[in-house]
């Protein structure tokens, strides 16, 4: 790790004036400045700032510094939010990350975090060793020539999937933006990650009220059962009357190079009936632009398979 100074402004008004980047839990921004991936030479301690709080009138609102295990264990929290982050990392990082700071983690991909290596998203133009390297965690969806990474975050999934929201301000302005939108594809600029603009800070989050999502869950597929990224993930929220699903809404993770909301999917599932068939067949569009890579081609089928999961665990089952 390299030499850096660290301030801790005790107003937001203070960090926003000043120059460097934010640390809250640190469990990514300490991982990679130890590796040299990241150097900042000026860090800025934000937990003094007063940005937390769980509120739960007309819909859910957190407090950017609201760590991941409190939020997780909140009663008014949808399922499929809580499950996504006691599903993530360990008890003990729960306990420290922020949940600003888990929407803006950064990649796992290896290549990223070996400085002896070429990425794309660290140096632009040096090339992208997994695309033709070891790629069995990598993206099948919103990939490019030049990065195939998948985004690392369990609970950013859940989240796109109910039409979340961050709050974004800086010395110039405040603007309320939503996180499906937030995030970028890597196109060509994999370096660009999200539209968090130079001097901003993710002040709150902010999930739209949505009853309905009391019937929601998360499932995660991994290598093992606990401090793993996924291979798979799904969030799934189902809206069911008389026998027939009125709304859904359906996300996955592990798969994409962002937080990947299934709107073909969901549309799939509205008026059919909350069956192991009906799901199967709605599952079967979830791949539709996938680029599977050699190591990974066995994600296509994966992704089908989980939805489904996900879909029978919501329902208890279902029928056939």
């Amino acid at each position: 790790m390299r030499p850096f100074e660290l301030t801790a402004p005790s107003t937001v008004e203070a960090a926003l004036a000043g120059t460097g980047t934010y640390v809250a839990g640190g469990t990514t921004l300490v991982d990679l400045m130890k590796l040299n991936v990241l150097t900042p030479l000026h860090v800025l301690d934000i937990n003094a700032l007063p940005l937390r709080g769980i509120h739960s009138v007309d819909g859910l609102r957190f407090g950017a510094l609201e760590r991941m295990s409190d939020i997780a264990a909140h009663p008014r929290v949808y399922p499929m939010i809580s499950r996504a982050l006691l599903l993530s990392a360990s008890q003990q990082l729960r306990n420290m990350a922020s949940i600003g700071g888990n929407l803006l983690q950064r990649t796992r991909c290896g290549y990223f975090r070996d400085v002896a290596m070429p990425c794309n998203k660290r140096e632009p133009g040096s090339g992208c060793p997994a695309a033709t390297g070891a790629n069995r965690m990598h993206a099948i969806l919103g990939t490019s020539d030049s990065c195939v990474a998948t985004h690392a975050s369990d609970v950013a999934v859940a989240l796109v999937a109910l039409d979340t929201e961050v709050r974004l301000v800086s010395a110039q302005e405040a603007r309320t933006v939503k996180l499906a939108d937030f995030y970028r594809m890597p196109g060509d600029t994999p370096g660009l990650e999200n539209d968090l603009r130079p001097g901003e800070l993710i002040t709150e989050v902010i999930v739209p009220r949505l009853d309905w999502a009391q019937q929601s869950t998360y499932v995660k597929v991994r290598d093992r059962r606990s401090y793993e990224f996924a291979l798979c993930s799904a969030a799934v929220a189902l809206h069911i009357q008389d026998s027939r699903i009125v709304d859904a809404r359906v996300a996955v993770g592990g798969v994409a190079t962002v937080p990947w909301r299934l709107r073909q999917v969901e549309a799939a599932l509205r008026g059919a009936p909350p069956t192991v068939t009906a799901f199967e067949q709605a599952a079967g569009v979830a791949a539709e632009g996938a680029k599977p890579l050699p190591g990974n081609g066995f994600k296509v089928s994966l992704l089908k398979r989980t939805i489904v999961r996900a879909l029978l665990e919501v329902t208890d089952g279902s029928r056939t």
